[in-house]
């Protein structure tokens, strides 16, 4: 079956609005349930990275985040200054800062992951763990690429 013959019959109803309508709605709930830490969704990810990595060199999580440098070095600067994560020069290479999450850093992230996990709960309370499980290899399966999620979060 082709795409064109699933078309809805509303324009408004057609994939890519209802993505994007999905989208902006779980932004906006996300940044809300992030509200209660503080953080930011870029803050949350970074403090992700740092936890699923351990200590990281800068450029490694600029590449993680898919973000331009000078957007990174104010996520740093943040984190940074609310004594959630730290930069110190790499022992090997003094050009190289390594990127390390403190233990605020950690108890940070754990209210991070609970308000993330309550507000995922609530956003698909209509699905089964079945659907949900379908959802996440649909959705991790659509066509986009870091470049286009680096232009767009430079656009914000």
């Amino acid at each position: 079956m082709e795409v064109e013959d699933i078309r809805p019959p509303r324009a408004v109803d057609r994939l890519g609005m209802l993505l994007a309508r999905h989208g902006t709605v779980t932004n906006i709930r996300m940044r809300q349930a992030l509200g209660v830490t503080g953080l930011t969704p870029r803050h949350a990810i970074a403090l992700m990275n740092l936890d699923d990595n351990g200590p990281m060199g800068q450029q490694a999580l600029i590449e993680a985040l898919a973000v331009d440098p000078s957007v990174l070095v104010a996520i740093l600067n943040d984190l940074e200054r609310d004594g959630l994560a730290e930069r110190r020069r790499d022992p090997a290479d003094r050009r190289r800062h390594i990127v390390e999450m403190t233990a605020a850093g950690a108890d940070a992230l754990t209210k991070v992951q609970e308000a993330l996990t309550a507000m995922e709960r609530e956003l698909c309370s209509g699905l089964d763990e079945q659907e949900i499980v379908q959802l996440y290899g649909l959705l991790s399966r659509i066509n986009t690429s870091a470049e286009e999620e680096k232009r767009a979060c430079t656009e914000e």
